[in-house]
């Protein structure tokens, strides 16, 4: 058997490849797809199934795309109700490919449709992929889109159910190979680890502990971080199927005033150095090196018309796939930001050293934001701070005053600096992004809150 893992750092995604003697399937596929074609070529075997796991909420996946290029089968969850031809699959059905059994457990919980694929092949362990029902060190949110009524509390039943009844029941030397890791907001405590054993997870995963059913509701209900508004938008796209990659406009070169007229989103995606060195006015931030995607989504609307900011048409190219993962398909040009012929916009890069001083300087003038999640605050942070997630800091920005110094921190500067661009955008002209974020501050030794 052939087993592969595809981790997308960018969605903290993870998609797979199985397969034994001529066939293979490919499961919970991102939207562009030629790795599997060509995983498929070098294994001289043809693709028979595209499975989704669930109706995936976080991105765009390209199981149209791929079973209109290999003439596989598309499968879903029973309950999916999809919009295209499929096969739709219930608890206990069978697929095979080749040798290999894959045999089908409806877990819904994380959304109504979710199922869990058991590998079956004598010669290895137990594998189990399951999407987003149990994560390594988590398990799926009961909350998102695509619950068709239910509620959180409902759905929270039903993947305690899921994973007691079904998954929990496999041998401990299963291995469980999920959709996601660390970093996605399909669940809120994932390990960086991308695959464990249900023996490990029984172990040390917080949700599998011993516990009531109402115990585990309300734990999987509470402090829940809101789910970004295009969310619903890439279920919809995955309900429908997205169209293939190859049929996107491509975006047009612009002229420095074309940008400089352009009412849209101008989206600078390079590093925070770069962009805080120089960059157009009032660009939003968020670079390719980090959780790019994510965050785009997060930030800007789906169908705002965009303009790419960058410093070679290859990250240009780059940037436009990446938002097409998430369902954003409107970039309209791209400017090189060495065409840039206005004056440019800066901001400050600062250590954590000279932050410190200036806090230990006593200014009362100065205000400090920190741009992390809640639960990342509450776990540390330095003295001083406002506490404005990034995804809620557009709308939260009238709680400071545009007229004072302001410094903005996250993890490690790559937020703070997206958070640093909101807030010019928004009036604010003396800002500081804080490189190397609460981390370099903690590792520093310097005074830290809880």
């Amino acid at each position: 058997m052939q087993f592969k893992q595809f981790f997308l750092g960018c969605l903290a995604h993870a998609s797979y490849y199985i397969g034994s003697e001529t066939e293979a399937a490919i499961v919970d596929p991102q939207r562009d797809v030629e790795q599997y074609l060509k995983e498929a070529k070098a294994n001289n075997q043809q693709i028979k199934y595209v499975i989704e796991t669930h109706l995936h909420a976080d991105f765009v996946s390209g199981h149209i795309e791929l079973a209109s290029k290999t003439g596989a089968a598309i499968v879903f969850g029973a309950s999916a109700n999809a919009e295209f031809e499929h096969l739709a699959v219930k608890d206990g059905d069978v697929l095979t490919i080749g040798s290999v059994k894959l045999k089908i457990l409806e877990t819904p919980g994380h959304t109504p449709e979710g199922i869990s694929i058991v590998v079956e092949n004598t010669r290895e362990p137990l594998k189990i992929l399951t999407g987003d029902t149990l994560f390594i060190g988590d398990v799926g949110r009961p909350d998102l889109v695509g619950s068709k009524g239910f509620s959180a509390e409902q759905m929270a039943g039903f993947l305690y159910d899921s994973l007691h009844a079904k998954i929990l029941t496999l041998p401990d030397e299963t291995e469980v190979y999920p959709a996601h890791g660390a970093g996605s907001l399909c669940g809120k405590n994932m390990s960086k680890e991308t695959w464990s054993t249900l023996a490990e997870q029984k172990k040390t995963n917080y949700a599998l502990q011993p516990m009531a059913k109402d115990e585990f509701v309300a734990m999987m209900t509470e402090n829940l971080a809101e789910a970004p508004a295009y969310f619903p938008k890439s279920v919809a796209k995955n309900l429908a199927g997205a169209k293939s990659l190859e049929d996107l406009p491509k975006p047009e070169k612009m002229s420095a005033q074309a940008v400089k007229d352009f009412s849209g989103v101008v989206l600078d995606v390079r590093s925070a150095v770069d962009y805080g060195a120089a960059h157009v006015p009032n660009a939003l931030n968020i670079g390719l090196a980090g959780q790019f995607a994510s965050w785009a989504g997060t930030l800007i609307d789906t169908d705002a018309p965009i303009v790419i900011v960058a410093d070679a048409e290859e990250r240009v190219e780059e940037a436009v796939m990446r938002l097409a993962r998430v369902g954003i398909e409107s970039v309209a040009g791209f400017l090189l930001i060495e065409d840039w012929t206005f004056e440019a916009g800066k901001v400050e890069q600062i250590s954590v050293e000279e932050m410190n001083e200036r806090l230990s300087g006593g200014s009362d003038d100065l205000q400090f934001v920190d741009v992390r999640r809640v639960g990342e605050y509450e776990s540390g942070h330095a003295p001083r701070t406002v506490n404005l997630s990034l995804s809620d800091l557009e709308k939260l920005t009238d709680r400071l005053d545009a007229s004072r110094p302001t410094y903005v921190i996250c993890q490690g500067g790559y937020r703070s600096s997206a958070g640093a661009s909101i807030l010019e955008k928004k009036g604010f002209r003396e800002i500081y992004n804080v490189t190397g974020g609460t981390g370099a501050w903690i590792n520093a030794g310097f005074e830290t809150q809880m």
